[in-house]
């Protein structure tokens, strides 16, 4: 026959070992180092008018052929002419990819470490740029505009 003490002591040692468990995999989440974007193999290389005309025919198609089950984004190569060179509130630069008869174009933020290859880009440059899909290309009605496709974690692969 189990005692009341003998129960409470096989309580708390399961509980216990949840807890170890749970804060194991929780650190090792924590500590997990971030993907490293510009050394993967690239998935799809494209044109900026390319990938934003497939958001804007079938999104849902779009984001099935980029995203994971997971969510993550493949790894995309992007290359188009800078249309609008920016920063962000990160200082991050921030290059917009897109023709004059384009609707939207790829916007391509770079992160602190790879800001410094924005340096010599110029307006007018035909680039390839390497990185994750954030959103796809889409139309606000509210705002009625376009909105571009995000790329983040960017880096230039190519100044033609």
């Amino acid at each position: 026959m189990i005692t009341k003490k003998k129960l409470l002591k096989i309580a708390l040692l399961i509980i216990s070992g949840g807890i170890l468990i749970a804060g194991g995999v929780g650190f090792y989440m924590f500590n997990k180092p971030a993907r490293d974007i510009q050394n993967t193999k690239t998935d799809y290389s494209y044109e900026a008018s390319q990938i934003v005309n497939e958001y804007l025919t079938d999104s849902q198609k779009a984001n099935n052929k980029y995203l994971d089950e997971a969510g993550n984004s493949k790894v995309l190569e992007i290359s188009g002419t800078v249309a609008k060179i920016s920063e962000d509130f990160n200082n991050q630069k921030v290059l917009l990819l897109k023709s004059a008869n384009d609707k939207a174009g790829v916007s391509c933020t770079f992160t602190s470490e790879t800001n410094s290859s924005t340096s010599t880009i110029k307006i007018g440059d035909q680039i390839t740029v390497k990185g994750v899909i954030r959103s796809g290309a889409s139309y606000d009605e509210d705002l009625e505009m376009y909105e571009n496709v995000i790329i983040e974690k960017s880096d230039i692969v190519s100044n033609k």
